[in-house]
């Protein structure tokens, strides 16, 4: 009993003594957890508002880092143009044939200047250069031209290009059958291959102008050498299976729209790896056609097509817009007012000086809304032989009304000069297109000035054309084409009036057999100097006898979004020289470092 009670007054003490222990570890742990932590945790916002701060200071020297590196790239880095993307050019018209020797209107020939390439081609100060051809010469007669061909030279299929395919180009041209545009330009010349790589053509009398010519497009003869020339006009070469040796090649035709007059084409082109002059810089190129000038209007503000040609005026929701770049290219070429001198009224010289005296070619120019160059004489400002000894007599409206006074045209009552018992009255006859009407109209207030009653008649296109052709018409304000030579035989002489002429250009039906004996002897010399002197005559007579108005040199409008590196600014002869270097337009851009 006194045993077992001895354990149980032990296991009594080493209990208390156990929970002692246990209380005393538990007070020294509350102590320690108040010193170590509690009293710590007083002090974590401080170290909360340190690290914080440091935090910002960090974020700020990377902020600042940035913000130098940018303002320092425009040192060292810049926008520059580079390759790739998609340009589409909306054009107006309807595409019908691609074939060089038959394209003419807006769209055909935009299409075969990027299919095809030429002998010749103008650089960028509108000079003649080589394209296919490396080197060209006449020799000493002036009637035998001889032409090198670049080496290497392949159409688009990969079969080499070589002398016969110019040879047969030109036999295509001057076969009647074949019916090509140019075929009365090449009729009396012989063309040869004498080697793969030479060209020979012979003329049959000497023609200064004849190089010119040779810019016209070529053609595969192994792909169109079994067509016959009857069916070359219609032939599946020429709409969907064009083969060339230019800058782009075909891939594609699309059409859409369900009437004429939601009809488009879209002719998608890809660039041609072997081009002679480079691979194009843009991955491809797309020829969008409308019939209607609000609809490419619209697909161009919806940024659907990068540029649109075949307007004459900028539509005035684009006018300032900055995003959009108005390209106004001058043309070698000359608008001009064609007084029909072969009857009524304008058949007299007098009253013909007295229209060029009376007229403010300033006060038009000015509204054009657009520079540009005004025309004095047949030929252009900076044009061998052009002469300011010769250009057409300016602004006097004191010497116009004392040459009709002096030519017996009087006065009436109503402002208006008769002779005779006839009243001075003509129709002057423009195209309902650009600034044709608005010039006609201010030239007629301009006229009636002076007591003439000029009637103007704006006309359709369809129309105009007609009077052109059949030049029914009393005076007609037109542009025409003059190029980089002076040779303007066409325009002027007096076989070109006659109906059985093949083009009848002759617009104001002018004859003069001292213009016409000066305009052969100056197409025929070679030498520059000569051909001036020779072409002095023609200026002369044509300044005396006032056959037509000259006014102002025209302009090709180009309107795209943005600006196409690499488009020159330069005076072209037609409106597709544009593409004289497209092969190296570029439209995207990409920050690149500065060496």
């Amino acid at each position: 009993m006194d045993t077992k009670r001895a354990f149980k007054l032990r296991f009594r003490r080493q209990l208390r003594l156990q929970r002692k222990q246990v209380e005393e570890l538990s007070a020294n742990a509350e102590e320690r957890i108040e010193n170590d932590f509690f009293k710590r945790l007083e002090r974590l916002g401080a170290v909360k508002r340190f690290v914080i701060s440091w935090l910002l200071l960090l974020v700020l020297l990377i902020g600042l880092v940035i913000a130098q590196t940018r303002a320092l790239s425009g040192y060292y880095q810049k926008l520059v143009p580079v390759p790739g993307g998609t340009y589409t050019e909306g054009i107006l018209g309807s595409f019908t044939n691609a074939n060089p020797i038959y394209a003419s209107d807006l769209v055909d020939a935009s299409v075969s200047k990027l299919l095809f390439a030429g002998l010749l081609t103008y650089d960028a100060n509108n000079q003649l250069a080589g394209d296919l051809a490396s080197d060209w010469a006449v020799d000493a007669t002036g009637t035998v031209y001889t032409v090198h061909l670049k080496p290497h030279l392949t159409w688009q299929d990969g079969q080499p290009l070589t002398s016969a395919d110019v040879a047969f180009t030109y036999h295509v041209i001057q076969s009647p059958d074949a019916n090509s545009p140019l075929y009365s330009s090449w009729q009396g010349i012989t063309v040869a291959a004498p080697d793969p790589h030479t060209v020979t053509f012979t003329l049959p009398n000497p023609l200064a102008s004849f190089v010119y010519s040779l810019t016209n497009g070529i053609v595969p003869e192994h792909v169109l050498g079994d067509v016959s020339m009857s069916d070359m006009r219609s032939a599946s070469f020429d709409t969907t299976k064009p083969v060339g040796a230019g800058p782009f090649q075909w891939q594609a035709i699309q059409l859409t729209g369900s009437s004429d007059t939601d009809r488009e084409e879209h002719i998608a082109l890809k660039p041609f790896d072997n081009y002679h002059g480079g691979r194009p810089k843009f991955n491809s190129f797309v020829i969008r056609t409308f019939r209607a000038q609000d609809q490419l209007i619209k697909a161009f503000k919806a940024q659907e097509v990068s540029a649109m040609v075949g307007l004459t005026s900028v539509p005035s929701g684009l006018k300032g817009a900055s995003d959009v770049t108005i390209n106004s290219l001058p043309l070698t070429a000359a608008v001009m007012t064609f007084f029909r001198t072969t009857q009524g009224v304008l058949a007299d010289a007098k009253v013909r000086q007295a229209l060029v005296e009376g007229s403010n070619q300033t006060n038009i120019i000015d509204s054009l809304g657009y520079a540009t160059r005004a025309v004095r004489e047949p030929l252009l400002n900076g044009q061998l032989a052009y002469n300011p000894a010769y250009q057409q007599s300016g602004f006097n409206p004191l010497a116009a009304n004392a040459l009709l006074d002096a030519d017996g045209w009087v006065r009436a009552k109503d402002g208006y000069r008769h002779k005779n018992g006839a009243a001075l009255t003509f129709q002057l006859e423009a195209e309902n297109s650009g600034e044709y009407p608005q010039v006609a109209r201010e030239l007629a207030l301009q006229w009636k000035a002076l007591g003439v009653d000029a009637r103007v008649n704006v006309q359709d296109n369809v129309t105009f054309q007609n009077a052109l052709s059949y030049h029914t018409y009393d005076a007609i304000l037109y542009g025409i084409s003059i190029g980089v030579d002076p040779d303007v035989y066409v325009y002027w002489d007096s076989t070109q009036a006659d109906i059985r002429a093949p083009v009848r250009l002759n617009l104001s039906e002018y004859n003069s057999a001292t213009a016409d004996s000066a305009l052969e002897a100056g197409r025929t010399r070679l030498d520059p100097v000569l051909r001036a002197i020779k072409y002095a005559p023609f200026l002369q007579a044509w300044q005396t006898d006032a056959p037509a108005l000259g006014m102002y040199q025209p302009r090709f409008l180009y309107i795209t979004h943005g600006q196409v590196y690499g488009l020159g600014q330069g005076a072209i002869n037609t409106d597709t020289d544009r593409f004289s270097n497209v092969q190296n337009w570029e439209t995207r851009e990409a920050r690149k470092t500065i060496n």
